[in-house]
């Protein structure tokens, strides 16, 4: 215990957000160090040898615009690690670029990860930090951190009901007493929302274009409700027909048009929760509303959208791309608290 308490006077204990679309570490008693794209670039050799390009914001940058030598990976798909190796490469990179040299003293780190997550997919984010370093690794589902991010009063014996919208999945939980009554986890996000963007323009448009402009489109015209004055955004791509460059001017209207079917079942997924709740948890969620965190609780009028389709009160959390980040970095403020949280001992 003394040994310990003494190592981790020297090394500086992390907390990460291992997003789909972003990562953000935190740091004890420096709050987040880092907020990067979640992607990966390579640079492939003859014999299969990998060369590391670039990590995060510099890797996104790459992003279809790469020759067949250099591919840009995101090793985090759908909310769990699809490629193992670039994982453990891109956390390595993340806690090196944290400390800042190469030699440190293991850090003890804590991860949020979704809700559901099979013991496989545990192991595998466990293994991934231990391979990058770590000296211990604790879990903690996201929607118990998005909560906690949120300022819920997650340990009193009140229900909260969190809604966490990220790049890959989407949380729902009920937090009650320190733990999660009901959760959800679908896949069903902001990566699932962008797809249906880009397939949408396709369909309706003709026009070809990338994930990035899907994603752009999102951030600068995406909608639920119809808004009072309508957006409008000029769009360039590849013409399905004639294979030539074209540029097609979108709408708000388009864009709430397009992203309709997975914000249907993100409230399809929210009912389903509500549906399973004790009578005494309904009446606390009456008073409290929802919460809102994640990047797809920016989407404009999405809390109006919510609140119409389940007769509730529905708020955003304050900063709600971080909400998660800092639910993490709490819980790694108190070992008591992050020891009831992530069931370790």
């Amino acid at each position: 215990m003394f040994l310990d308490s003494l190592v981790g006077l020297f090394s500086s204990d992390m907390a990460i957000d291992l997003g789909t679309a972003n990562t953000l570490v935190l740091v004890k008693d420096k709050g987040i160090v880092i907020n990067e794209p979640s992607v990966v670039a390579v640079e492939r050799g003859k014999y299969g040898q990998q060369k590391i390009l670039a990590v995060g914001r510099e890797a996104k940058e790459m992003v279809g615009k790469t020759h067949s030598g250099i591919e840009a990976i995101r090793p985090m798909r759908d909310g769990v690690i699809a490629d193992f190796d670039m994982t453990e490469k891109m956390i390595r990179y993340f806690i090196e670029k944290t400390h800042r040299r190469k030699s440190f003293l293991r850090p003890r780190i804590i991860i949020s990860v979704p809700y559901g997550l099979t013991q496989v997919e545990r192991k595998a984010v466990r293994e991934s930090a231990l391979s990058a370093g770590a000296r211990e690794v604790f879990l903690i589902e996201e929607p118990m951190a998005a909560a906690i991010g949120a300022n819920l009063p997650v340990m009193e014996p009140q229900g909260s009901l969190v809604v966490d919208i990220g790049g890959g999945t989407t949380e729902i939980g009920v937090v009650s007493l320190g733990g999660l009554v009901i959760s959800k986890s679908i896949r069903v996000a902001g990566d699932k929302i962008n797809e249906t963007i880009v397939n949408y323009v396709r369909e309706k448009h003709n026009l070809v274009i990338g994930e990035r402009t899907g994603e752009d489109i999102k951030i600068k015209i995406g909608c639920a409700v119809q808004l009072p004055k309508e957006l409008t955004m000029n769009v360039k791509g590849r013409d399905q027909i004639t294979r030539l460059l074209s540029s097609i001017e979108l709408t708000s209207e388009d864009a709430r048009e397009a992203m309709e079917e997975p914000l249907k079942e993100i409230v399809d997924a929210l009912k389903f929760v509500l549906e399973r709740m004790t009578p005494d948890i309904v009446g606390d969620i009456f008073k409290s509303g929802v919460v809102l965190t994640g990047g797809g609780a920016l989407i404009r009028g999405l809390d109006k959208y919510i609140s119409d389709a389940v007769k509730l009160p529905v708020y955003v959390a304050d900063e709600p791309l971080l909400a998660v980040a800092k639910g993490t970095g709490k819980a790694l403020e108190e070992i008591v608290l992050l020891q009831t949280l992530t069931n370790e001992e």
